[in-house]
């Protein structure tokens, strides 16, 4: 199986899903614990959520693997995107509730995750980083917008309720300036949602690493709580079409103001 899916666009717009690929060799998964078939941390049914992206014209980059086979969203060198505080790792070695995913003495060592940032990481990442270049030829500029979900209470990561949408930017260093605001101002006002901009996710390895304003390319990070658009409490993880209706028309129209953004002339 081919490490993501690519669907190609007409707009300055790539979206990119890291974290939906629900795909697990299976010489990995006899290693594994039962805990690791339930795929407890994939960012479920994001695509279905997306459906609109084809009529926008934006280019879609979406995981096939899932993200405890190697993490498409952390640094290939395994280091911490946030110091000092706990996070899943390039390889995890439990799920975001704290249970193992190896059987005792089956953890993956050094030389097989690199053979899986090989297998798996470099594929996705080469793709991204040719897309967004394709991109800024064509139009002048590049959109990127990696797109999340995670449950809305995780007691591992953060406290009490996550706000329904989370945008990251950063802290305003991965697109242009005012790029941030400008949609934390459309999530704001969205009825019955709350939103943060730059809280407890201000943007994983891709949009830190692509996010490059100063060279065209501008990069967002939306992570949803899950509980806007499914149950998520527990398997099988059902997606629940009535709000997930009412969740698309914000969403909509944070990546039609995205696509709305110029960068200045220089």
């Amino acid at each position: 199986m081919e490490p993501f899916r690519w669907r190609p666009g007409k707009t300055a717009l790539l979206v990119s899903m890291p974290h939906v690929g629900t795909h697990i060799p299976g010489h990995l998964l006899a290693r594994m614990t039962p805990v690791a078939a339930r795929l407890d941390d994939t960012d479920w049914h994001l695509e279905q959520l997306y459906d609109f992206l084809n009529a926008l014209g934006a280019s879609l980059l979406a995981a096939t693997h899932s993200r405890y086979v190697v993490d498409l969203n952390r640094p290939p060198d395994g280091s911490s995107l946030y110091p000092g505080q706990d996070t899943i790792g390039l390889v995890p070695l439990d799920t975001a509730a704290r249970e193992p995913l190896y059987a005792p003495g089956a953890e993956p060592g050094g030389e097989e995750i690199a053979r899986r940032v090989k297998r798996y990481w470099k594929p996705y990442h080469d793709q991204l980083a040719a897309e967004l270049e394709r991109l800024r030829t064509a139009h002048g500029h590049a959109l990127l917008w990696d797109a999340h979900s995670i449950a809305s209470v995780l007691p591992r990561f953060f406290q009490g309720r996550l706000p329904d949408l989370n945008l990251g930017t950063v802290n305003g260093q991965s697109c242009g300036a005012g790029v941030g605001e400008r949609l934390f101002e459309i999530a704001r006002c969205a009825p019955g949602y709350s939103a943060v901009l730059n809280g407890r996710f201000i943007g994983g390895y891709i949009t830190r690493g692509y996010g490059s304003p100063r060279d065209g390319i501008h990069a967002v990070q939306l992570e949803l709580a899950q509980s806007s658009y499914m149950e998520e409490l527990q398997p099988p993880y059902r997606f629940r079409e009535d709000l997930a209706q009412r969740l698309r028309a914000p969403l909509k129209a944070l990546l039609e103001e995205f696509c709305r953004y110029a960068p200045p002339r220089r």
